[in-house]
């Protein structure tokens, strides 16, 4: 019996490369990426790669028949949309996204799953809960707003395709390279510890995010992808139910060198968007798919130090706007 197929949209990027090596034993896996934030390296032998943009439909359309889409395509960060980059960025996240779910409509898609994101809930009250009502503080996370929204009106378009968000917490793990100087935060201060820089924090370290490793991030959307439940046009959250401090995190990677803390504070630059804290309720995903967080955030520390890969940074200058 032939594999059933897996379309990865910005596969050979962070979330995506993981994704998709993970599944190439037991499925057919073509990646989709157009290189701006990924890395052809990071895919491992038995994946197909096609470069190109899942917004133009004569690429997608050289990936024939799939059973599963996971789209991770678009603009992933909100300093990308600053300055010059705010058209550019609304365009190619919104006309990426609604071109994939046109063509898998097309095509016969069963399952569409997308990244959503934790920032739509801003400042909300902790736990953050998917039946709280959002307003999103940036464009990035307006742009997440809108897929979750057009999801929505698509399946009632298109109720044999489900459509399945994951609003991820603040996720790392390996393969992040590419991303450079918009990688998690865990992954910039290790890479600052490593070529001997102090990892910078905005205020006194106290605020908190639920740090999530990237193969519980591959969990989530396995479970929801292999479900046989029907769930129409649904939201997840992903993360781990914990939070942790910079103070904890910037004490574990230097604990993982062997080393002192030597971990800068300097004034927090944003002041009235800055997310303070982030504590994923995980209560939803437990129940409908039965997921359940399985790497320890200090096992993950020492793993990204171990896996050091410094040759495969694209960018090494800081940049203020990544400690969101």
């Amino acid at each position: 019996m032939s594999k059933k197929r897996i379309l990865v949209c910005g596969g050979a990027g962070f979330i995506g490369s993981n994704f998709a090596n993970f599944h190439k034993d037991n499925y057919e896996v073509i990646v989709v990426d157009n290189l701006l934030l990924g890395d052809k390296r990071n895919l491992e032998e038995g994946v197909t790669f096609i470069e190109g943009s899942v917004a133009n439909e004569d690429t997608l359309n050289k990936v024939g028949p799939v059973d599963y889409v996971f789209n991770l395509a678009g603009t992933s960060s909100q300093p990308m949309f600053n300055g010059d980059g705010l058209v550019e960025g609304y365009v190619n996240s919104v006309e990426s996204f609604m071109r994939v779910l046109d063509w898998s409509a097309k095509n016969g898609v069963k399952k569409v799953l997308y990244a959503s994101t934790s920032s739509l809930y801003a400042n909300n009250p902790l736990p953050l809960v998917e039946t709280q009502r959002v307003t999103p503080p940036n464009h990035y996370a307006v742009t997440k707003h809108l897929y979750e929204s057009a999801s929505r009106c698509f399946n009632k378009v298109h109720p044999e395709m489900d459509i399945i968000g994951f609003r991820f917490m603040s996720i790392y793990g390996p393969n992040e390279e590419a991303k450079g100087q918009y990688a998690n935060l865990i992954s910039q201060f290790v890479w600052d510890v490593a070529r001997g820089s102090r990892p910078q924090i905005w205020g006194d370290g106290t605020q908190t995010r639920d740090f999530t490793n990237v193969r519980d991030v591959i969990q989530g959307a396995t479970l929801a992808m292999e479900s046989d439940k029907k769930f129409g046009a649904e939201v997840f959250n992903i993360g781990t139910g914990k939070s942790t401090s910079l103070n904890e995190v910037t004490d574990a990677i230097y604990k993982a060198f062997g080393k002192e803390n030597d971990t800068e504070y300097i004034e927090n630059p944003v002041k009235e968007t800055y997310i303070k804290d982030q504590h994923a309720d995980i209560s939803k995903i437990k129940k409908e798919l039965g997921f359940e967080p399985s790497v320890e955030l200090s096992d993950g520390i020492k793993e990204q130090v171990k896996n050091l890969r410094m040759d495969r940074i694209r960018q090494t200058s800081s940049d203020l706007m990544r400690q969101k």
